[in-house]
């Protein structure tokens, strides 16, 4: 998309001869960074719906060291853009924006700025002067010339903007939070968004969530997310990140996904920047974050939270101050399953239930508020109808399976049967690279081994492996009994191959010719894990044919039992 022509439609000199509809005013959005230009894109369509009577052009700023993407965004929305030169001449009845460091041309049009976070929160790199601004002020000269109208979404906001900046008197309008209503709408629909995600209903859901800048929780610990997905069993969590937009387009996708690339290969759901984060952030059942919005909007809907880090740039007095001195902080070399499994049980109430009532005022009216205020500077009447709250879409599914893990069971009798626990880390995070762990805990049951899917990418994994698992299920017993021969044969340091089959159950072909078929009661797993537990009764010499196992997974509190048998001959009734 190329922005530094003119448009001749539906803005421009003659385009009265080539627009179909006939607007009484123009509106401009002010687009200069992904950030605020998706904040005004998420709440326009409901400001504005069904009338032709404005008509809305957005004019690209390519000044901010954040503009990058700004223009894939318009194109893909369907936008209609006009270069930054060209705002003068379009002669817009209002200007609109979520960015407050738009260079706004001279003229007599109001501006009305919107927050493209919560309120006025941290101290922000100033790229006229080389210091540091308050986050969302206006430009002194803007507020001089009284065309400048800053939206806030609470009253303590306007004080604390008086207090810094006297002249900004008379220039607030209070319209709350379109973004935190739109979050409180949706929020019954977790369960839809989790499982969107692919998040079973035995797992949980852990939201990092990052700001941007060096004491952002990636700009402190790139490695944490990788971390947190070594420490936590993969059977039992799934692991998202929401990272600032400011990040993707400063460093760009290449980089972020490369820093990234050992905590994707284990599973990471890297979480559309755009308008994604919003239902991911409903879906979390606990949110490890920094002193970024997203963190203390997770905080408002009364998630469990965990800082990761957290910026002295935080402005004192704020919201987002007082999530940092209240919230408590993740000890990033200790025992990071205990304190997110603490956080889970611990944090359903307490001082993190006050952090929205500092930050949103009258939650649920901001569409109304701003949809009157916008009207009131277009100088047109407002409609009559209410503007409709949306729920969120559900966001799609993301990141890439686990095709490798470092397993780990124990053994353990229980009424006349054999009971295994088992807890899987992927390898890509597990650090360890092996054959069965020669320190393992014999004597109380405990075993090590590595498991892969044939899908596993690298080969030297693959030859590695005591456990091979088959990437689809078995169309028939049949295949799958030829699967695992052919398997064992290939691969001769692998003792196991699992399949599952289309119609339920799994086999296992064990090295010495055995085949074993798990007959399965209760949830369904994928073969890994009858696979594991076979492997761990192998290790303890404990009895599999006719066995009668009761497979565990950690803290998980549904168990899968199944039984052990020799599969019927090819072609008779199973």
């Amino acid at each position: 998309m190329h922005t530094n022509q003119p448009l001749r439609a539906p803005v421009g000199a003659d385009a009265g001869l080539w627009n179909t509809f006939r607007g009484q005013r123009i509106l401009v959005v002010a687009a200069r960074t992904v950030t605020s230009t998706v904040r005004v894109l998420e709440c326009l369509p409901a400001l504005l719906r069904g009338d032709s009577r404005v008509t809305v052009v957005f004019a690209h700023d390519p000044t901010s060291a954040f503009s990058d993407g700004v223009l894939d965004l318009l194109r893909d929305e369907g936008c209609r853009v006009i270069p930054w030169e060209q705002v003068h001449q379009a002669d817009p009845a209002l200007i609109l924006t979520a960015s407050e460091n738009v260079d706004v041309p001279d003229g007599h049009c109001p501006v009305l700025v919107l927050p493209h976070g919560i309120g006025f929160q941290k101290q922000v790199p100033d790229s006229r002067t080389r210091g540091y601004r308050l986050s969302g002020v206006v430009p002194e000269r803007l507020l001089e010339s009284g065309r400048a109208w800053m939206a806030v979404s609470h009253p303590g906001q306007e004080e604390q903007l008086l207090a810094s900046y006297p002249k900004a008197a008379g220039r607030t309008l209070l319209v709350g939070d379109p973004c935190y209503d739109e979050l409180l709408t949706s929020a019954d629909q977790a369960g839809t968004y989790r499982r969107a995600l692919g998040v079973s209903a035995g797992q949980r859901l852990v939201v990092l969530t990052s700001t941007w800048g060096p004491t952002s929780l990636l700009g402190q610990d790139p490695g944490l997310p990788a971390r947190v997905l070594s420490a936590l069993p993969y059977d039992e969590y799934r692991v998202a990140a929401i990272i600032h937009p400011n990040v993707w387009s400063g460093h760009g996708a290449w980089q972020v996904r490369n820093i990234l690339a050992s905590a994707l290969d284990a599973g990471l759901m890297l979480i559309p920047h755009v308008h994604a984060w919003r239902s991911a952030l409903i879906a979390a059942d606990v949110v490890v974050g920094d002193h970024g919005s997203v963190t203390l909007y997770g905080a408002a809907l009364g998630k469990p939270v965990l800082l990761g880090a957290f910026g002295s740039e935080a402005v004192p007095g704020t919201a987002a101050a007082t999530l940092g001195r209240v919230a408590p902080r993740l000890d990033a070399s200790g025992d990071m399953h205990g304190q997110i499994t603490s956080a889970l049980v611990e944090q359903r109430s307490g001082p993190l239930a006050a952090v929205a009532n500092d930050a949103f005022a009258q939650p649920g009216k901001a569409l109304s508020r701003l949809r009157s205020a916008l009207y009131h500077l277009l100088e047109l009447p407002e409609p009559v109808t209410v503007p409709i709250e949306r729920r969120l879409v559900a966001p799609e599914k993301a990141g890439a399976a686990v095709t490798s893990w470092r397993v780990t069971t124990t053994v353990s009798p229980e009424d006349g049967s054999d009971a295994v626990t088992v807890f899987r880390q992927p390898a890509a995070v597990s650090w360890q690279r092996g054959e069965d762990d020669p320190g393992a805990d014999e004597a109380a049951g405990r075993s090590h081994h590595f498991a892969c899917d044939e899908r596993e990418p690298d080969q030297r994994v693959v030859e590695s492996a005591s456990v091979i698992l088959c990437g689809a299920p078995a169309r028939s017993a049949v295949s799958g009994l030829q699967w695992i021969g052919q398997t064992l044969e290939r691969l001769p340091g692998c003792r196991l191959a699992a399949a599952a089959l289309a119609d339920g159950g799994h086999l296992v072909g064990l090295r010495d010719g055995r085949v074993l078929e798990a007959a399965m009661t209760g949830p369904t797993v994928d073969p890994g894990l009858p696979a594991a537990a076979v492997h761990a009764l192998l290790r303890a010499a404990a009895p599999l044919q006719d066995a009668t196992v009761t497979l565990r997974l950690g803290t998980r509190s549904e168990d899968v039992a199944f039984r052990l048998r020799t599969p019927p001959p090819s072609g008779s009734p199973r």
